[in-house]
């Protein structure tokens, strides 16, 4: 029976050893599903994810995350892409989707209204904001943006530095939905930050635009897997009602 979802991220900890027990593929494609329907900037949804549970591609990858146990002993592993460089791509397929929703006869003053604003959003705002030339145009934006917001309240990050935040933000709102799925049918996962990226991107050939946000280690948790009792800093330290 599948936890709830509070039942879920209680039982979710970082598991650091597995045992020698094998997962259902089909299951954890499942639980990147989920993982795809996060939330996400501007509906771009620039992210992939990567399935691996070829055993020699396992093997490389725990080599590139310095043979750490929740790698070394994964039974399956997934690997968190940002990728900022399809932003058109994933605009274009935003308008396509709008022109097929709203592609009837005798569209309300209402929907021809949403329509073209939300066609606009992704013909002009976007390119606005993710093109950039040498990361001059950037800068050329990010100081024109700051001006103006000296005056009225306007978007400010627009550096490729800063887009760059926004992609790997929106794919850890992925992931946390993964980790979360997997939790609630009884599988655990690590996500890890501690991997060689140029070598991880080699192993899987990715493009050169793709980043690694984490590689995420999958299976059953042995009980030394858990290292301790979880801490949390005081909630009343972190919560602020204003």
């Amino acid at each position: 029976m599948e936890k709830t979802v509070t039942e879920a991220i209680a039982y979710r900890r970082s598991t650091r050893v597995y045992k020698d027990i094998p997962i259902d593929s089909a299951k954890v494609k499942q639980c990147l599903v989920n993982a795809s329907l996060a939330p996400t900037s501007s509906n771009l949804q620039l992210w992939e994810f990567y399935h691996v549970i070829n055993k020699d591609t396992l093997k490389e990858l725990a080599n590139a995350c310095f043979n750490q146990s929740a790698a070394k002993t994964a039974r399956q592993l997934v690997v968190v892409v940002t990728r900022k460089d399809l932003w058109k791509q994933r605009a274009k397929a935003n308008i396509a989707f709008l022109e097929k929703v709203y592609d009837k006869d005798n569209l309300t003053e209402r929907e021809l209204k949403r329509k073209k604003m939300a066609t606009n959003y992704y013909k002009k705002l976007i390119p606005t904001v993710y093109a950039d030339f040498l990361c001059i145009l950037g800068y050329l934006k990010y100081i024109t943006f700051q001006i103006v917001g000296l005056f009225k309240p306007i978007y400010r990050q627009v550096r490729q530095s800063d887009m760059r935040v926004v992609a790997h933000k929106s794919a850890g709102l992925a992931a946390q939905n993964f980790m979360t799925s997997m939790a609630a049918i009884g599988y655990d996962t690590c996500p890890m930050e501690g991997s060689d990226t140029l070598r991880v991107k080699k192993i899987l050939n990715l493009p050169k635009g793709a980043e690694i946000n984490m590689v995420i280690g999958c299976g059953i948790r042995d009980d030394k897997g858990i290292y301790g009792p979880r801490f949390r800093i005081p909630f009343e330290e972190v919560y602020f009602e204003v």
